[in-house]
């Protein structure tokens, strides 16, 4: 988010004597040009950088200059209360804490009541109900690793259960679909790999230290693959399971069938993880078509009657 990275621009620069554009756009993974556009940007809100040219140029701000809390919009510190406090509900640290309090420094004591309120509008809690409660252990350690290039081992299975000992340089924490993972370089599989913190057992941080090497950042974008992959499917559901099928599409492709019972055209891929999707629905969901998935979905019930025979 800009304003995010306009703050932190500020930082940097109040932090550093001089730092060059090309180093501000690998650190935010943006455009020099985009560095530049966000200096104009400051220095239109009055907050005097200047550019040095040369091998040893850069952005640099005066020594004595204290950022002006007008600066920032009631909206823009809003937005930065929000962004922050969601993220230490799942991440904490000392550096997040000190960002948190070098924010709350920029609101104006008569504006505080408002802003407060407008931060808290939307509250964004990353925490399960239930479940694995390692993730937010774990996350602690590799956010340590992280910050100090250490190796980290752990035990992984993958999603047959069957597991290896694992050593990673880790590059980058990741939370993708409710998900959280570690993208790290695989010292087994001598490649970058991304793996899931809830598949993790035995973590712990080595002493031994590693050189970052050139990161190659994950594949996060599979909707080209869904493309080719993904086929619609028609569900009759009852509307008791209509909660939980709509976290896997959009309540556009509903339609009432009676009172009790909706047809759902349904987004599916035919694998294990999406048949195994369709039997949590249990006895409130049918699948109507095409014939070959319904015939797969009644052989797979076969075989689960099977194992209660006896």
């Amino acid at each position: 988010m800009k304003v995010e990275r306009l703050i932190s621009i500020i930082m940097i620069l109040l932090d550093k004597k001089r730092i060059g554009a090309q180093e501000l756009a690998d650190q935010f993974e943006v455009s020099p040009r985009t560095i530049y556009r966000d200096i104009d940007s400051l220095n239109m809100a009055g907050i005097p950088i200047r550019s040095t040219p040369g091998v040893n140029g850069g952005f640099e701000i005066m020594e004595q200059y204290k950022v002006d809390k007008k600066v920032f919009s009631k909206g823009d510190l809003s937005t930065l209360l929000l962004s922050l406090s969601s993220l230490s509900n799942m991440v904490q640290g000392e550096e997040l804490t000190n960002a948190l309090a070098k924010v709350k420094s920029f609101i104006p004591a008569d504006s505080a009541r408002d802003i407060e309120v407008k931060a808290n509008q939307i509250h964004i809690d990353l925490s399960p109900w239930m479940g694995n409660r390692n993730i937010q252990t774990y996350l602690e350690i590799l956010k340590k690793a992280l910050q100090e290039n250490k190796l980290s081992s752990f035990t992984y299975a993958n999603q047959q259960g069957k597991t290896t000992e694992r050593t990673i340089e880790p590059y980058q924490l990741v939370l993708k679909g409710n998900h959280w993972y570690v993208q790290g370089y695989c010292c087994k599989r001598k490649d970058f790999r991304l793996f899931k913190l809830s598949r993790l057992s035995n973590l712990h941080v080595q002493n031994e230290t590693f050189t970052p090497r050139e990161y190659q950042k994950p594949q996060l974008e599979i909707y080209d693959i869904f493309e080719t992959l993904q086929i619609e499917i028609t569900l009759r559901i009852h509307r008791s399971v209509m909660d939980i099928v709509l976290d896997h599409c959009s309540f556009d492709h509903f339609s009432p069938d009676g009172e009790e019972h909706y047809i759902v055209l349904f987004p599916f891929i035919e694998n294990d993880f999406y048949y195994n999707i369709l039997f949590s629905f249990g006895d409130k969901c049918e699948c109507l078509e095409p014939a070959h998935v319904r015939e797969e979905m009644k052989r797979r019930i076969h075989d689960i009657a099977a194992l209660y025979k006896n």
